[in-house]
């Protein structure tokens, strides 16, 4: 119940920040213009609007999680309203728990409006939606809770703009590990070439929860791989919980 508080108490003043509802505007825009790019090739302009919908989902998705996460845990210690909450018989890993959580909810809530606004858009220009697509969509929510523990991760441990940095460029990182072993003839048998490839074990590969093309062509996707997608996704995603409970935690505050 106190985890649940928090989170209620979080997502409330998540809700309230004006920076979520222009990124909802921009992707709201995002997802209305992708007919114009329709235009371009003849006969795949359902297609195309529902790659650049999925595309905009994630991209604005990640915004979110990334300008209100790395946020969280801060501005309650610059507010020095951490104090009070402190002082109530509440754990710290609750504390962060209910921040996560909050988030997430708040996420679920915008993915769906965008996830909605995308549908009809379809539906009106005359397509069809299939499984793969609502796929599309959840894997989707998957990454973006796992970039939100990063983002709360962050958060506990310094300023919201260099988390802010630090998370979008594991973000862009993330979506291009094949770059860290698919290295030029020089660098191979050398030990930054041990450096690179010890980083794409350790960091997701987040391409593993792209499967735009496969929802905008309406092919099938296996369901042992988005089962093994989501188990991948949520195992990362408790270790970061972990690790920011425990920098919580240790923090002097």
């Amino acid at each position: 119940m106190r985890v649940l508080a928090v989170a209620s108490n979080t997502f409330r003043e998540a809700v309230r920040d004006k920076v979520l509802y222009v990124l909802l505007f921009f992707a709201g825009v995002t997802i209305l213009g992708s007919k114009a790019l329709g235009w371009i090739s003849i006969g795949q302009d359902i297609k195309i609007v529902k790659d650049i919908s999925l595309a905009a989902i994630t991209v604005f998705g990640v915004l979110i999680s990334i300008f209100v996460g790395t946020s969280l845990i801060y501005k309650e210690i610059d507010k020095r309203t951490l104090y009070t909450i402190l002082c109530r018989p509440l754990h710290r890993y609750e504390f962060v728990l209910g921040k996560y959580l909050g988030l997430s909810f708040l996420l679920a809530l915008v993915t769906g409006v965008m996830t909605g606004v995308a549908c009809v858009y379809v539906i009106v220009l005359g397509g069809t939606l299939d499984g793969t697509f609502f796929e599309a969509i959840l894997l989707i929510y998957v990454e973006l809770l796992l970039i939100t523990a990063f983002a709360v991760l962050l958060s506990a441990v310094t300023s919201p703009i260099l988390g802010a940095l630090i998370v979008f460029s594991l973000f862009v990182l993330c979506n291009a590990t094949n770059i860290l072993i698919d290295l030029p003839q020089q660098v191979k048998g050398t030990g930054f070439k041990q450096v690179l490839e010890t980083i794409y074990y350790l960091v997701p590969n987040l391409s593993n929860f792209d499967i735009r093309a496969e929802a905008a062509n309406g092919r099938a996707v296996p369901a042992a791989y988005i089962l093994w997608t989501i188990l991948y996704g949520a195992g990362y995603t408790v270790m970061l919980l972990v690790l920011a409970s425990l920098a919580f935690q240790d923090k002097d505050v």
